[in-house]
């Protein structure tokens, strides 16, 4: 047998050395593959029974949970967390909270007042474009957007108390300049129940927690001021001269439609604004009754929609409107209802609809020496419907007829023309 051969001391000092760097090395590496399998962490884990799970989705660096109510309502919401070791404890304090609002009777999961306003406001522009006009919601998101929101901003609307709503109530009224008139208060409580409906349909708060109602009983309202029959007349005849005049172009347009205008107030008590503006020729038509045509005109606005009956006189009004604006003047009168023509009926001749005529019929009324009334209170155009009430009232027209054709209850009518009925039971007393 051949003899071992003995390696030379250096070669057997590298050899050692080399056995000894791959002992070293194989641990390193072990390590490394360690390391590498405990970062690849799990898409979700499962806890509480499988009633709380965290998971993140492909595309999101944070952590989501989703959890199930006692009620078996799943629900998810974010950890803010972007790693599991930090989201999971946070996964299940939301739980916890959940649950423990649940059993309390608040609604699983808190929502700031600004962010339950939002979508309070949101739903309500909706239902306004659905409506295509001006109505009572308008009112609403007023109300919510310059008052509500300002005050109560991030508090929690299920922990606001009478003492809290008696605060902002007071903070309102200096915001407002006058203690608000009962009218003015019933916008503002139908305001609050609506954002209370909301925030109760989407589950920011439960129905059972009693949130506080603002107060809607104010300053009793006054009657706006009217015009005698005499006065009436007064202002018929100033408007013939008038409306010819004016300096400016702008003004020789509105002149003669605020007089139409007037008329038409005067001739159908309709509602001054929304719903004498909205008009259209395709709202107007001919209604026969016992051989009689009377003009019938549909109106919608506070109260919804309602068909009305308008003077004889007014068709000279409707003409001189239909005889100015250029586009359909080309066509007869009679044409305009039958074709159903979809213009807007008070406009200028180049059919423009200006934003508002208040401003000129201050004018009118400062030039005529009509602005105030014998008690020295400012009339304006709300002045015309409160007319027509009470020449109606006072010419024997019955109330539940008056009421019907105004577009307001017998109550309301009672409420304000009370002050009437010995004048017009005058036959019967005397």
């Amino acid at each position: 047998m051949p003899a071992a051969v003995k390696q030379p001391q250096s070669q057997q000092h590298t050899d050692r050395h080399a056995d000894s760097n791959s002992v070293a090395i194989q641990p390193l590496a072990h390590h490394g593959r360690l390391t590498a399998l405990r970062s690849a962490s799990p898409r979700s884990v499962s806890l509480r029974d499988g009633e709380l799970v965290v998971y993140r989705r492909s595309r999101s660096l944070l952590y989501q949970c989703r959890y199930k109510l006692a009620d078996g309502k799943w629900v998810r919401q974010s950890t803010g967390k972007a790693s599991l070791e930090h989201a999971i404890p946070r996964a299940c304090d939301i739980y916890d909270e959940a649950r423990y609002r649940q059993r309390l009777g608040l609604a699983h999961r808190t929502h700031s007042f600004a962010h339950i306003a939002a979508t309070c406001v949101g739903e309500l522009r909706q239902q306004i474009d659905l409506k295509g006009k001006k109505t009572a919601l308008n009112d609403y998101v007023s109300c919510i957007e310059r008052y509500f929101v300002p005050y109560f901003g991030e508090q929690q609307l299920e922990t606001l108390t009478r003492t809290d709503v008696l605060q902002f109530e007071a903070w309102r009224d200096r915001q407002l300049g006058r203690r608000p008139k009962t009218s003015t208060l019933n916008n503002f409580s139908s305001a609050w129940n609506r954002l209370i409906a909301t925030a109760v349909q989407h589950g920011y708060v439960s129905d059972r927690v009693p949130v506080p109602h603002l107060t809607s009983k104010g300053e009793k309202g006054t009657t706006r001021p009217a015009f005698s029959s005499e006065e009436v007349e007064k202002l018929l005849v100033f408007m013939e001269h008038w409306h010819q005049g004016g300096r400016l172009a702008v003004e020789r347009e509105i002149r003669p439609l605020l007089r139409d205008y007037v008329e038409m107030l005067l001739l159908t008590g309709m509602r001054h604004g929304t719903e004498a503006m909205n008009i259209r020729w395709s709202h107007i038509e001919w209604h026969t009754r016992d051989h009689v045509r009377y003009l019938r005109i549909w109106v919608s606005g506070k109260t919804g929609g309602r068909w009305l009956i308008a003077k004889h006189r007014a068709v000279e009004v409707l003409k001189r409107l239909h005889a100015r604006q250029k586009d359909i003047a080309a066509m007869s009168f009679e044409t305009l209802f039958s074709e159903r023509v979809p213009q807007l009926v008070f406009r200028s001749s180049d059919g423009h609809q200006p934003h508002s005529l208040v401003g000129t019929f201050r004018k009118l009324l400062r030039d005529s020496g009509l602005l105030k009334d014998a008690e020295a209170k400012s009339r304006t155009l709300y002045s015309i419907r409160h007319t027509y009430a009470t020449l109606e009232l006072l010419a024997g027209t019955d109330i539940h007829t008056l009421a019907r054709q105004m577009g307001t209850s017998v109550l309301m009518l009672e409420r304000h023309y009370s002050k009437l009925s010995a004048t017009l039971a005058a036959g019967k007393l005397a």
